[in-house]
């Protein structure tokens, strides 16, 4: 049930950061549920480095960091994405 969940958040991330995102991302759906479920690994690692992964409540910076990595791991892997299928135009 945990990968089921690790790839519902990574989904809904990803959608969101492609939202966030300036322009149009060239990476497929799949990459971007893969690129938010990165992010928010990532995002999940920050908040137990700074001590805010388990909180009472709501765990809002936990979720704010998993978004935050979202959207920095979507937009350098659209970059990488679009330099290897040579798409370097972006609209």
């Amino acid at each position: 049930m945990g990968w089921l969940w690790a790839i519902i958040v990574g989904f809904v991330l990803g959608l969101i950061a492609k939202a966030i995102l300036p322009g149009k991302q060239q990476i497929p759906l799949w990459l971007t549920t893969v690129f938010g479920i990165v992010g928010s690994v990532l995002g999940n690692a920050v908040a137990t480095w700074i001590g805010v992964n388990d909180t009472k409540g709501i765990d809002w910076t936990r979720h704010l960091l998993q978004l935050i990595g979202a959207v920095a791991v979507v937009g350098v892997g659209d970059m990488l994405w679009a330099s290897m299928k040579g798409n370097k135009q972006r609209t």
